[in-house]
């Protein structure tokens, strides 16, 4: 599916995507992991965070995972959540779509080109 063609994903639930792409989380945990990896310029609330994550289950993007730490390292309480195929294929399309409007951006002398290595 080419970037044009896919709906634009919410700024959230993009984060969210991204913060699972490479392993599962808690809500907690996928609120630090974006927050860390934005440099604390993005701090999703707990209601956003269940909102985007509630949705994002029903269309597909996020399943609940089954699979737990050691019950050392765990709060039975917390639910953990797993990016799908669907949810990957999504945001890619969005890295996609957003790498696009960079590369315009840049064309257009709104950015700096690139240096060359």
């Amino acid at each position: 599916m080419a970037a044009e063609e896919s709906p634009r994903l919410p700024d959230a639930c993009f984060h969210i995507l991204l913060a699972l792409a490479s392993e599962d989380r808690h809500g907690y945990g996928i609120i630090r992991e974006i927050e860390q990896r934005t440099g604390g310029k993005l701090k999703l609330s707990p209601g956003t965070l269940y909102r985007s994550i509630q949705r994002m289950v029903e269309q597909g993007l996020l399943v609940e995972s089954e699979e737990r730490p050691a019950p050392e390292f765990d709060d039975e309480r917390r639910r953990y959540y797993r990016i799908t195929p669907e949810g990957k294929r999504a945001a890619a399309s969005e890295a996609e779509r957003l790498a696009s409007l960079v590369a315009q951006a840049r064309a257009t002398g709104l950015i700096p080109q690139r240096s060359q290595r």
